[in-house]
């Protein structure tokens, strides 16, 4: 798991009813990855700092620089998920677009 997730932003879409936005900040500190994983929602995911390796079932991997960014359909398994660097952290914006999630407790 990623050290960081910060969540920015939850807002309902007006023109698409029953479903919403989330923006979250996630932090990988040097070296660091997430596990194999899928969301329900589809998923935009910007590079704001550092590098990040990345694969979505299906295609091919991939490292993304900072300004650079990818979709993720809901359902995808996202393979690899990781700073491409050992030494510098990355950032990464993940905006999620689906059903409401329950307020954290």
């Amino acid at each position: 798991k990623a050290t960081q997730d910060d969540t920015l932003l939850t807002a309902a879409l007006t023109q698409a009813p029953g479903r919403a936005l989330e923006a979250l900040r996630v932090s990988y500190a040097p070296g660091e990855a997430s596990k194999p994983h899928s969301h329900d929602r589809d998923a935009y995911v910007y590079v704001l700092n550092g590098e990040v390796r990345s694969q979505v079932e299906g295609q091919a991997l991939r490292v993304y620089a900072a300004g650079e960014n990818w979709f993720e359909p809901a359902g995808a398994r996202h393979l690899v998920s990781a700073n491409a660097s050992n030494t510098a952290p990355a950032t990464i914006l993940v905006v999620f677009v689906g059903k409401p999630r329950a307020p954290h407790k």
